[in-house]
């Protein structure tokens, strides 16, 4: 069979020399006879970070972009084999590629494998596993390891073995011994996207991490095994693969990871080749042809042309796009089809990637999310994300950070637990690794009496300033503190340090995060510096075949430094620092800098600046000052500045309700320079719910700022009654990431469901509960959503009660239910939506298999509406709770529901209440639920069934054994009716809940229901208040209560109880063990039914909630309440209003309650 991949045609188109049509599939398409004994090993990667370094080239930093632990000295490793790189030979002939494709299976026995095919690999065992996330001792060497591939072989010609062979033993003597796990199972499940977000292109790494709250709305993920095979046995194995990641969370480590399990055999065995390279190498390049690039993976490869014609399956591993010094410019790519040719780098990479050169390898680029978006996602084959940590893996990482003072790792784990935003933010490892070393720094020397060491670090600037502060006095959480006087370390710090600010800045400025010895004489930065344990701190170095590359151990901590150096410098710049060369207008004084800064960052549409700001803004505030006064600042040199940056930062915030996240960073400059009044009351408003009539622009920019970082927004975000249609559209960006949004009652009209559609629309959006109640949304309204819920994949629960959606709105809701299959909960209660609405959803339900519940409440579907939704139900298998009350369904409708719940027994919870239906239509029902098995909570009440559809109602508990609610409040039972349940009771041991308020039930009836209570040991709740029981009544109730061990809940408010009634059942009350609320409102048991009830609770320790309101108590009957309490330690609750013991004697009353019962609530 000849497999052709779908996207071929398409990238033909680019191949302007192509002559021959290009077959990519599982494996490639020439292959010699030669078996090949040994498979080439893993490239070897720095353990420090993870970065898959060429043999001889290494990190020095611990993880990729998190470790910051000074790298080991590289005397010890071995030369780089095949360094420097030699000219390119001219390679030998070769036959053509065949135009088809092997055969999979006899591909794997010529290699002498097992006939499966390669989804049976076996699992990455990751306890010899390099960790990549866990932080070597500064003082260990460089991880190692080694051995082949056992069992696999590739189709390489028999001269290449030695090459082979020379290249694993110079992987092997790289990697050594030593290797260590770390909490690496985040890396071996990656998530699996369908491309990048609008903020994954936009928006700064930390910024992404900040409005997403560290989650992607993503349900499918892809083992690290099965990263290159197929995703069905249908299709064929990607080309090209992207995995994206913000800076720190492990792509490096993850490359690592890979090779190393590659090289071991335990992963993709069908690749026989990998070959692992990093931008950061391909920068000190500027021409290279296919080969030659082959030969800086591969270096002691001869024949290079044997893998650029596809020999084998090769994976060219591309690794750290975001630090390639060129642009990829794929709409103006020269084509280039000759693997000999030397081209631009830049333009290499494109014609890889496009397919024109080494068509047959698979291309693996790890990358940031910005960075990645340069690559067409028409070319893409396959897009995977790395997850950050979890909350095990987070607490395991800083358990690994602090093995010797686990007491000391729960505590910085406290700190950022209870900080939202440094939570969220400490799900990358990089992070978590700098803030876990500062809070650490903070927490083993917070019992200085230093006054800086006084407020536990909570903001990004006092996080980095407690962390330099860590590395300029030589205090490592991993290192006893070292001898250096601090003096001595003040002394050398500063001219290194502004030198490497310096570096840092216009680095930032150039996008630039790889910097070479050239860029170092530049900037005037004596090497010899470099050699120091301070900077090998901040500044990491690795060695490579022509050059030395350097790059700071995080990209936040280039931005500090680059904030660090433009603080200092701009006090005495007489020019703008933003332009390097100094060619500017005159530009005195540090505010004006301050606000050139600010405003050039408000400009960037990207976010470069964004954390720059940040820290620019935190250098100002007092706490910052103290912490680093002396160090890298003059003492008190910010008093004279904070309060003028303050008022052009609010000034900025003025945006006449624009809110970009430029204007939010804004926001978070004020946080950081620790002015947070305007914040404070925002968030206050939101927690009493009191926005209303105070959202200026300004005050619109904070609440901005709070739906990403505040607690009160954590469980549900309420913007109930406070929102216009233009607050509402300057809040959409921010609204796209809140998890459960409440905008009830705004007054919202159709104009804002199409902005709401838009957001619902959008792929990372990631709103699962959305409550638009009691707005003004008419059927237009209700479609701008329903074409939203076409494509949305996050909603699952709508809430549109009490609006106008017509019919109309119902059918453009059902019609997005027939393709949506996420929405679990749908809320249309009192819409309008009458008869053909309900059949316009009905129509729905038989596709839709993911609805579980339908509130239908107060729409007049009548009879008719009801058979159409009976039709579907029996079809219809996922729907769970369906509420029809208040629809006149009558008896006709109700005959069709239970012919619907004869088949139907997956519903649980039907709700008829209100809809006018008599003895038979209960006739119906209880024939149904004779043979239901499903239906558990069934809600008659506010109908009209009259003593007559008691006994059909109690022949159906007697068979029914799966009911547990049964709610028949407010219809016609009297004594007949409620005698004939109560003998039914005696057989159930199904029913929980039985209510059977408001039924005329008399005595007679109590008294059945009292003996049921005798012998019945499933019921929990029993509900019959205005009935006039009375005092015989509550008697025979008290004398069941005596013997009976489940009932939890009795009420019996306004029935009719006197003293003689309270009396029997405080007797009651001192044997039972099971009773924990009572509800005795409405009744007139007086002074002497107080006094017995007193003496119950004196004895009584399961009573929870006591109501007496209303009871004739007076002031003696409530004493009596409130010195019982006093030996009572179980009630929580008690209710004594409308017992005229007046105000004075209320208030003594309540009183002597929380003095004698602390715990308990009073009304009085």
């Amino acid at each position: 069979m000849i497999f052709l991949r779908p996207c071929s045609l398409r990238r033909l188109c680019f191949q302007e020399e192509a002559s021959s049509l290009v077959f990519l599939g599982f494996f490639t398409t020439i292959f010699y006879s030669h078996h090949l004994d040994q498979a080439p090993p893993n490239k070897p990667a720095c353990h420090s970070c993870g970065t898959a370094s060429p043999p001889g080239g290494l990190c020095q930093v611990p993880l990729e972009g998190s470790g910051l632990r000074p790298a080991p000295s590289r005397a010890a490793l071995p030369a780089r084999p095949g360094a420097p790189l030699p000219p390119s030979p001219a390679p030998p002939s070769h036959a053509p590629r065949p135009r088809t494709r092997p055969n999979p299976a006899a591909l794997l026995s010529h290699r002498g494998l097992d006939q499966s095919l390669p989804e049976a690999a076996g699992e990455v065992h990751l306890t010899t596993v390099p960790g990549g996330d866990h932080l070597l001792p500064a003082e260990a060497g460089p991880p190692h390891g080694g051995g082949g591939r056992p069992g696999a072989g590739g189709e390489l010609p028999a001269r290449a073995e030695p090459m082979v062979q020379k290249h694993l033993e110079s992987l092997q003597s790289y990697y050594g011994n030593g290797l260590e796990t770390g909490p690496l199972q985040r890396l071996t499940n990656l998530l699996l996207v369908e491309g990048l977000t609008d903020i994954q292109q936009k928006e700064h790494d930390i910024l992404q991490i900040e409005t997403t709250k560290g989650l992607r709305n993503v349900s499918k993920s892809i083992p690290l095994e099965k990263l290159f095979l197929p995703l069905s046995k249908v299709s064929i194995p990607p080309r090209i693969s992207v995995t994206i990641g913000v800076a720190g969370i492990g792509k490096s480590t993850l490359v690592k990871l890979f090779v190393y399990s590659w090289a071991k055999g335990e992963i993709n065995r069908d690749i026989m080749l990998v070959l692992p390279l990093t931008f950061r190498e391909l920068n000190t390049y500027e021409k290279l042809s296919a080969e030659r690039l082959i030969r800086l993976a591969f270096p002691h490869i001869t024949e290079p042309s044997c893998i650029s014609a596809g020999a084998a399956r090769t994976l060219l591993i591309l690794d750290g796009l975001d630090e390639f010094k060129t642009p990829l410019d794929f709409s103006n790519t020269v084509v280039c089809t000759d693997p000999k040719k030397e081209i631009q780098v830049d333009n290499l990479i494109t014609n890889i990637i496009r397919g024109n050169l080494l068509q047959e390898a698979s291309v693996w680029v790890t990358s940031r999310p910005t960075a990645a978006s340069q690559i067409p996602g028409g070319l893409v084959d396959r897009m995977t994300e790395i997850r950050g940590f979890g909350a095990a893996e987070m607490k395991e990482f800083l358990d690994q950070m602090f093995l010797d003072n686990r007491d000391l790792s729960s505590q910085v784990l406290h700190h950022i637990k209870a900080n939202r935003s440094l939570h969220i933010m400490c799900t990358v490892p990089g992070f978590c690794w700098i803030s876990g070393s500062s809070i650490g720094y903070y927490l083993k020397n917070s019992t200085d009496q230093s006054q800086e060491m006084t407020v536990v670090p909570k903001t990004l600037s006092e996080i980095y300033s407690y962390y330099f502060k860590m590395t300029l006095s030589s205090d490592w959480p991993e290192k006893q503190r070292e001898t250096l006087r601090i003096e001595q370390a003040v002394n050398n710090s500063k001219k290194i340090m502004g030198s490497l600010g310096r570096l840092a800045f216009y680095g930032l400025l150039k996008r630039k995060y790889v910097f070479y010895e050239q860029d170092m004489k530049t900037y005037g930065i004596d090497l010899s510096l470099l050699q120091s344990s301070l900077c090998s701190r901040l500044l990491l170095k690795e060695e490579m075949q022509s050059s030395t590359a350097y790059y700071f151990s995080h990209l936040t901590i280039q931005e500090f430094l680059a904030a660090i150096y433009y603080y200092t410098t701009a006090k005495r710049a007489i020019f703008d620092l933003f332009t390097e060369n100094g060619m500017s207008w005159p530009k005195l004084g540090f505010l004006n800098h301050f606000k050139s800064a600010v405003q050039r960052s408000l400009q960037a549409e990207d976010g470069q600046l964004d954390i720059f700001v940040r820290f620019l803004s935190g250098l100002l505030s007092p706490q910052v000052n103290k912490l680093l006064s002396g160090w890298l600042l003059a003492k008190d040199e910010h008093n004279s500045f904070r309060s003028q940056a303050i008022s052009f930062l609010q000034g900025c915030l003025n945006t006449d309700y624009v809110i970009s996240s430029r204007t939010v960073n804004t926001v978070h400059c004020l946080y950081e320079i620790q002015h947070m009044e305007i914040a404070k009351s925002v968030e206050e408003a939101m927690k009493n719910e009191s926005l209303a009539g105070m959202l200026t622009p300004v005050n619109c920019s904070v609440l901005a700022y709070l739906l990403q970082v505040s607690n009160v927004c954590m469980e549900e975000t309420n913007l109930s009654n406070c929102l216009t249609y233009n607050v509402c559209k300057s809040l959409l960006p921010q609204l796209l990431f809140c998890h459960n949004l409440r905008l009830d009652n705004n007054q919202f009209k159709d104009n804002v469901m199409e902005l709401l559609g838009s957001v619902l629309s959008v792929k990372d959006c990631q709103i699962q509960k959305l409550s638009l109640a009691e707005n003004q949304i008419s059927n237009k309204g209700a479609k701008a959503l329903a074409r939203s819920l076409m494509v949305n994949r996050s909603l699952m629960v709508l809430d549109l009660r009490s609006n106008s959606i017509g019919p109309s709105g119902a059918k453009a809701l059902a019609d997005a239910l027939k393709k949506n299959q996420v929405l679990l909960s749908l809320n249309l209660q009192h819409n309008v939506i009458k008869e053909d609405g309900a059949a316009f959803l009905a129509e729905a339900l038989l596709t839709n298999h993911k609805l579980t519940t339908l509130h239908l409440q107060k729409n007049s579907i009548g009879a008719q509406g009801a058979r159409k939704i009976a039709e579907a139900l029996k079809r219809n298998c996922s729907l769970k709770e369906l509420m029809l009350s208040s629809n006149s369904v009558g008896d006709n409708g109700s005959v069709a529901l239970a012919e619907a719940l004869k088949v139907n027994h997956s519903l649980q919870s039907l709700d008829l209440q209100s809809n006018s239906i008599s003895s038979a239509g209960v006739a119906a029902l209880t024939v149904a639920l004779c043979s239901n098995k499903g239906l558990i909570n069934l809600n008659l009440r506010e109908n009209s069934i009259s003593k007559e559809g008691g006994p059909a109602i109690a022949r159906a508990l007697r068979t029914n054994s799966t009911l547990r609610r049964l709610d028949l409040a407010a219809n016609l039972l009297y004594d007949e009716g409620g005698k004939a349940i109560a003998l039914a009771m005696k057989e159930n041991r199904a029913l929980t809940s039985l209510h059977l308020q408001w039924n005329f039930i008399q005595a007679n009836a109590a008294t059945a229901l009292a003996q049921a209570l005798k012998s019945n040991s499933s019921l929990a709740s029993l509900d019959l208040q205005e009935n006039a029981i009375g005092d015989e009544g509550m008697a025979a109730l008290s004398a069941a209560l005596k013997v009976n061990t489940t009932l939890a809940d009795l009420h019996l408010q306004v029935a009719s109880v006197g003293a003689a009634g309270a009396q029997a059942l405080a007797e009651a009350l001192m044997v039972n063990k099971s009773l924990q609320i009572l509800d005795l409102r409405g009744n007139f048991i007086g002074v002497a039914g107080a006094k017995a009830m007193a003496n119950a609770l004196k004895v009584n320790r399961s009573l929870r909630r006591l109501n007496l309101q209303e009871n004739s108590l007076g002031m003696d009957g409530a004493i009596c309440i409130a010195t019982a309490l006093k030996g009572n330690h179980g009630l929580t609750y008690v209710n004594l209003q409308g017992n005229r013991i007046g105000q004075s004697g209320a208030k003594m009353i309540s009183d002597a309650i929380r003095t004698n019962s602390p715990d308990c609530v009073v009304e009085v």
